[in-house]
């Protein structure tokens, strides 16, 4: 049986300049630290995981390292959980972002790589590639195997509709808010989502 403890990273720099984040790499602010390091200690005590694995843009490494850090493991970082390569848009601010690259009339198609970025297509495609494969690999674990991934918040969501084979086009999305934590068991072909978006971490 398959565990993945999901997180979102904290709080970050950008989020607080009204800026485009995805490829851009900001820091996690003081507050988002602080986030962090109330989740590290939430999942340590009760869903301590086997395995982290990460994006490597700054926030979700910084996530990441503090739950290690938390939980005594190693960080494995891979380039398939980064956020949504937004091309051009990174790190501008919006109302910039809307007066250099206005959409056309007809909105972003899924297949569009406008501004440079990566397509919805593409971007479903990385998250049930990454998904796949780690799937594939833990395939025959017998005892409980959890396995924490800390990446971002469009990227869970592709994620998600990968494991629960959503088609292409749903209006089902997840909510996840900074340190979002989502519980989701694989066991054989029986999916489960344990919960989703836990934040009383942050209550404390």
């Amino acid at each position: 049986m398959i565990e993945l403890l999901v997180v979102r990273h904290g709080e970050s720099q950008a989020d607080l300049e009204d800026r485009h984040e995805g490829r851009a790499d900001f820091e996690l602010t003081p507050l988002g630290e602080r986030q962090a390091g109330l989740a590290a200690a939430w999942i340590a005590k009760r869903y301590r995981p086997h395995q982290i694995l990460a994006s490597p843009l700054k926030r979700a490494a910084r996530t990441a390292e503090a739950i290690a850090q938390e939980c005594k493991l190693m960080v494995a970082y891979d380039e398939a959980l980064m956020e949504w390569n937004n091309g051009l848009l990174a790190g501008l601010k919006r109302e910039e972002a809307r007066l250099r690259y206005p959409l056309p009339p007809s909105g972003r198609q899924p297949y569009d790589t406008f501004a440079d970025t990566e397509s919805e297509i593409q971007f479903r495609a990385r998250a049930e590639d990454f998904l796949t494969r780690l799937l594939f690999v833990h395939r025959n674990k017998s005892d409980l195997h959890r396995i924490c991934i800390v990446s971002h918040g469009g990227m869970i969501n592709m994620l998600f509709q990968s494991l629960l084979n959503l088609p292409f086009h749903t209006e089902l999305s997840l909510a996840t808010g900074d340190t979002g934590i989502h519980l989701w068991r694989i066991e054989g072909s029986r999916k489960r989502i344990v919960f989703t978006n836990a934040q009383e971490h942050l209550r404390s």
